[in-house]
């Protein structure tokens, strides 16, 4: 059976499929801007720490506006929330194509820290999108096929992966970061009449919901009420945490891992590899929907992201990353839906918002966490320790050689070692190991009627 035919195509799934086409646009549009604000940044510096606080930029205000986001949505129309996104996110990359237009044009230099406000700009717009868009897949899609759904949502992000590098790459060579930014600026107002196009259905109130309507700080407050009660959630919780730092950490420092020993096209080529195996980990999991214990599926490709991490570590060779990378990503989506498919299952939809956005602050830390570590654990520690001559040159420089990026190798092999312990102890946890049998669904078998639709 296909996964169309899986997905069965009834009006609510309709809206589905034409929001996701609309995201995935979008999604590509972004990743063109991130792969191509970031390559410069770098290239234009050689800092590690420069890259990595880029990324801090774009992540950090996300992290302080998600709980105060994600009430808004489940207050909102969540078609709304996603054009306010979707708009704001256009209007920040307009500002970044009218600063590097006129650095062309010799009107001022521009310097990594003139995107660090733009950036940041975008993020705060963003707190809104992820939110909003996976509140509002448990409205549109039954919760047996959630697990299914949530990988489409990995399908946009591994094609993204695949594409923006390749398009980023092809039309910096051509026409420049301009290029670039002008594509993005397409992407996002596709995205904006896709949400034009569509309605959404009104989540149901729940007993829950209920209870905690009131001020803004009231519904703020359920959130974490609602998610600090159930202890399997807070288990699942942790080990998402443990396992977004060490992916962030991942993600940041393979760009400077592969410019240490190649050159910007070729770590192109990489990230597109990268990107079909994420693409394939989310078809895959969107055709077979995870093992009936979704629990059991998250902690074995964590697993497997874990070993995988050791296989990027030995030398400086194009396809031995490319492979890692690869594989890395393959084990991604499906860990991603299946956690995701938890919780959607698990809160009631009319608290989904909040309580999404209570878990989504607490992970996102990790970004700015990872974005802050990963300069100094890379420039100052791990990088001059595997120099020739500096102190880990005799002992792990004979396995992984001596040199520019081989202290991010080390690294890479510490995140493999922290990845499998984070697998043993969520599954020493009982209350995370029996979470499905201990905590019922919150949501119905069949997603609401058309006429629900506002």
């Amino acid at each position: 059976m296909s996964l169309a035919q899986r997905l069965t195509i009834t009006q609510p799934m309709r809206v589905f499929w034409i929001t996701w086409f609309g995201q995935l646009i979008s999604i590509l549009g972004s990743g063109l801007t991130a792969f191509g604000v970031g390559a410069k940044v770098f290239l234009d510096t050689r800092s590690t720490t420069q890259f990595a606080l880029l990324a801090f930029f774009a992540i950090a205000p996300m992290v302080v506006l998600s709980p105060l986001a994600g009430t808004l949505i489940d207050r909102w129309d969540r078609r709304r929330a996603m054009l306010l996104a979707d708009l704001g996110n256009g209007f920040s990359t307009l500002i970044i194509f009218g600063m590097v237009l006129a650095s062309s044009r010799g009107l001022f230099e521009l310097k990594p820290w003139h995107f660090y406000l733009p950036v940041s700009l975008g993020a705060c717009f963003g707190a809104f999108r992820w939110p909003a868009f996976f509140a509002t897949v448990t409205l549109l899609v039954p919760k047996q096929h959630l697990g299914r759904a949530n990988a489409m949502a990995e399908v946009a992000s591994g094609a993204s992966q695949i594409l923006s590098p390749i398009i980023a790459g092809a039309l910096i060579d051509s026409v420049g970061l301009v290029g670039v930014l002008s594509v993005d600026v397409c992407s996002f107002t596709f995205a904006v009449i896709t949400l034009l196009m569509v309605r959404f259905p009104r989540p149901t109130t729940s007993a829950e919901g209920q209870q905690g309507k009131g001020s803004l700080l009231t519904e703020m407050k359920q959130g974490w009420s609602f998610l600090s009660s159930r202890k399997g959630l807070v288990g699942l919780l942790s080990f998402t945490v443990v396992a977004v730092l060490c992916m962030d950490l991942v993600m940041l420092l393979i760009t400077p891992l592969v410019l240490a020993f190649t050159d910007i096209s070729t770590l192109g080529v990489i990230a597109s590899v990268a990107g079909v195996g994420a693409l394939l980990g989310a078809v895959g999991m969107g055709v077979w929907g995870g093992p009936k214990n979704q629990l059991h599926g998250i902690l074995g490709f964590q697993l497997v992201s874990g070993l995988v991490l050791f296989l990027a570590a030995p030398s400086p060779s194009v396809p031995l990353v490319a492979t890692a990378a690869a594989l890395y990503l393959f084990s991604m989506p499906p860990m991603m839906a299946g956690s995701q498919s938890i919780w959607q299952r698990k809160i009631p939809a009319d608290l989904q918002g909040r309580t999404a956005a209570v878990k989504r602050m607490i992970v996102l830390c990790m970004s700015p966490l990872a974005a802050l570590l990963a300069g100094p654990l890379a420039d100052d520690i791990f990088e001059p320790a595997m120099a020739p001559g500096g102190a880990l040159a005799s002992t792990m420089g004979r396995l992984l050689g001596v040199g520019p990026g081989r202290g991010i190798a080390v690294i890479f092999i510490v995140l493999g070692l922290l990845t499998l312990t984070n697998v043993a102890v969520a599954w020493s946890n009982p209350r995370l190991r029996n979470l499905d049998r201990e905590l019922p669904d919150a949501l119905p078998d069949a997603a609401p009627a058309p006429d629900a639709a506002a």
